[in-house]
């Protein structure tokens, strides 16, 4: 039987997602920020923060950003590390790679900027104090892949934070479900005129792994620890991997 992986509700060819994900990252690059703040009420920002408040990244660390996007991240890492310190801001879409590199100009903050695949990362192993990707990992084709290359590229005492969609507590699951897929694509065709993506995205945090079967994931890769914290009643949850 030949490989395929989750599109949404789809089953794909692994070669398939990755173009039809980037696809969906060309069509909502330029209102990716608005939509974040329109579909989360701004809870995005709280969550980032309490991900960077968590990595123990101080002056002089060494940051590896996948996913980063818009910079979200990548901006409070790189005010964290300082002037000694390096923060990779990375994405595998150029599009998105592009918005953000603008926007961390704007903000008067240069950083390295690299296209690579978080599956096959072109940096050295053990170089950085700290990995994250914040709303990404739900995107990659292959995600056993993705992780065990974050954990590769951990110096030991390192930490990777994935920061992403979950599995909300049972009682507000009817009530999420129905914002999901009625609210979300209708603000997607109002705001960026693309209600597709944002049925996608709605979808691909359904058959993202829970918190539970996410922390194995980590465990198989070789972490050498691995909690979570569940935010917003398990709406997004923040796991923490620790390399020794």
């Amino acid at each position: 039987m030949s490989e395929s992986t989750h599109f949404g509700f789809e089953q794909v060819p692994p070669d398939e997602k990755t173009r039809r994900v980037r696809g969906v990252f060309d069509s909502v690059a330029q209102n990716y920020d608005l939509m974040n703040d329109l579909m989360s009420g701004g809870m995005h920002r709280l969550w980032k923060r309490f991900a960077i408040e968590r990595s123990g990244v101080r002056e002089g660390s060494r940051v590896l950003d996948l996913a980063s996007g818009t910079g979200d991240l990548a901006r409070q890492f790189a005010r964290r590390v300082g002037p000694m310190g390096t923060v990779i801001h990375t994405d595998i879409n150029g599009a998105m790679l592009a918005a953000g590199r603008d926007r961390l100009l704007d903000d008067g903050i240069v950083l390295p900027t690299v296209q690579c695949n978080a599956e096959a990362l072109p940096f050295a192993s053990r170089a950085f104090d700290c990995v994250s990707i914040a709303f990404g990992l739900r995107n990659v084709t292959r995600k056993e892949r993705a992780l065990a290359e974050m954990r590769r590229v951990l110096r030991p005492g390192g930490i990777a934070l994935v920061l992403e969609f979950s599995r909300v507590a049972a009682p507000l699951a009817p009530a999420y479900d129905w914002y999901s897929f009625n609210v979300l694509p209708r603000l997607g065709k109002l705001v960026a005129d693309d209600e597709a993506s944002y049925r996608y995205l709605a979808e691909s945090i359904r058959v993202h792994p829970d918190q539970q079967a996410l922390k194995k994931l980590m465990q198989d890769a070789g972490f050498d620890h691995v909690d979570f914290h569940n935010l917003a009643a398990g709406v997004v949850a923040l796991h923490v991997g620790r390399v020794y």
